[in-house]
């Protein structure tokens, strides 16, 4: 699509952007005692459907739906959307492989928004007719496959896709003429990698690891970060200091849920400026991130209602709003 082609796609976003919930709706929305007054605020707020049961996770998925439903109507070439959907795209491919493997089915685990649903992966799993999925996966496929067949160790196989997951993405990024993907893959991986050097070190992972689990991104060095890993937290909060992610350090220094609402945040960071830019894809892949973590946010909510958390367990996990 050219700028002008978005022009009325950016205008109708826009308003779309109006009913993103604030801090304030976020503020009006923990002020609720239980989760039943929460899901009574999300409907009066116009979430779900009409026939939605009042049900937290029916009431996210119609959410995620109607996301997607926007960008197929506003865009006819919807590859743009391609990297924010690997994530699910390799989740498939996980679950698929376990229930395969296993001979266990839980056919609610899969995501339906992505170019293979849980369906046609467990089909393709089945068959091993690799030659069905997109290059960037077909290798990790095989792999993961034949490991988990032959070790039964669900650990590795994760680690496995997670980092071809991780790789697509800043791939991706790479050849993207799209600023905010190339920034949106950039953050991805380099947060990601953070993550796994900061539950290695926790768990006492090996440096052998870790390498099999980090992706190589331009803003941080994963070697000197896995390294530095092994030392301890001192050690990895010292390593960030000197690069772009120096907020993640001081959030561990917080607490653990406090850098993992970092690293989300993180990402908002990253889009923000889109909600200045007048055409181009840029707001509309915002939006659908900004959409992704509105709804994070809810569901942390929901379910520390749900199992009557106090107020501060939710405000160190709550996300930072994109308006």
């Amino acid at each position: 699509m050219s700028d002008m082609q978005y022009t009325y796609a950016v205008a109708r976003i826009r308003a779309m952007e109006m009913s993103l919930f604030s801090q304030a709706v976020i503020e009006q929305l923990m002020a609720n005692k239980t989760e039943r007054q929460c899901l009574q605020f999300l409907t009066e707020k116009g979430w779900g459907n009409s026939d939605t049961p009042a049900d937290a996770e029916a009431i996210l998925t119609v959410e995620r739906e109607k996301t997607w439903e926007l960008m197929r109507e506003l865009v006819k070439d919807m590859s743009v959307f391609d990297v924010l959907t690997y994530p699910d795209l390799f989740h498939n491919l996980k679950a698929a492989i376990k229930e395969i493997a296993t001979k266990e089915e839980h056919p609610d685990v899969f995501y339906k928004d992505c170019a293979i649903d849980g369906e046609e992966m467990m089909d393709i799993i089945r068959s091993k007719d690799y030659s069905r999925l997109p290059d960037f996966m077909a290798p990790v496929a095989q792999e993961a496959y034949e490991s988990f067949l032959h070790t039964g160790d669900g650990q590795l196989c994760d680690v496995m896709i997670d980092k071809a997951t991780l790789e697509a993405i800043y791939s991706a990024g790479k050849k993207s003429g799209e600023e905010i993907i190339r920034q949106y893959a950039e953050s991805t991986v380099a947060v990601a990698d953070i993550k796994i050097a900061v539950r290695s070190q926790k768990t006492a992972k090996s440096l052998d690891f870790m390498k099999k689990a980090m992706a190589a991104c331009d803003s941080l060095d994963i070697e000197v970060l896995a390294h530095q890993a092994m030392q301890g937290p001192e050690a990895i909060k010292e390593y960030l200091q000197g690069t772009a992610y120096a907020g993640g350090a001081q959030a561990l220094a917080e607490s653990p849920s406090a850098f993992e609402r970092w690293c989300d945040n993180r990402i908002i960071e990253t889009i923000r400026p889109q909600l200045y830019n007048p055409f181009s894809v840029g707001p509309l892949v915002a939006y659908v991130l900004a959409r992704e973590n509105e709804i994070k946010t809810v569901r942390i909510i929901l379910s520390a209602k749900q199992n009557d958390l106090p107020e501060e367990f939710i405000r160190e996990r709550i996300r930072e709003m994109y308006v």
